[in-house]
């Protein structure tokens, strides 16, 4: 798995991050995972989404064996702010949500119950991420 990152993130959250994507998408599954900044993500956001605005999180497949994860911690803080969870957990929700997208599940019913499942195997808090009336930021 290679990180590249741009900013600064715990050696244990790194560590966390193998693990996590070991369980949802094998050891062998080829992962590049980058942490960007807000303006580096609104312009992958924009090129490939055509939606001119940042975002936390992008999932991309090169293969079955292999992809890319773009991560925006400064938005995914914000947003963990916003719903009274750890910024450290909430990104690793994010983590399992882009991944669960890279084994082919698209947002729905069962991609929440993926989501719960792994959530649950790592132990993080995330209070009422699922509740209808718990508003998630777009």
């Amino acid at each position: 798995m290679t990180v590249l990152i741009q900013e600064k993130i715990p050696p244990r959250l790194q560590k966390r991050f193998g693990l996590i994507k070991n369980a949802v998408l094998g050891a062998g599954y080829e992962l590049d995972i980058n942490f960007v900044s807000p303006r580096e993500s609104q312009k992958v956001n924009d090129s490939y989404r055509a939606k001119d605005k940042p975002t936390n999180i992008l999932s991309f497949p090169f293969d079955p064996k292999s992809g890319q994860i773009v991560i925006c911690p400064y938005i995914a803080k914000k947003e963990a702010s916003v719903l009274g969870l750890t910024p450290a957990n909430y990104i690793q929700y994010l983590f399992i949500h882009g991944l669960l997208h890279l084994k082919g599940f698209d947002h729905g019913s069962t991609m929440e119950q993926k989501e719960q499942e792994y959530c649950g195997k790592f132990k993080l808090k995330l209070g009422n991420l699922w509740q209808p009336e718990q508003s998630q930021p777009a």
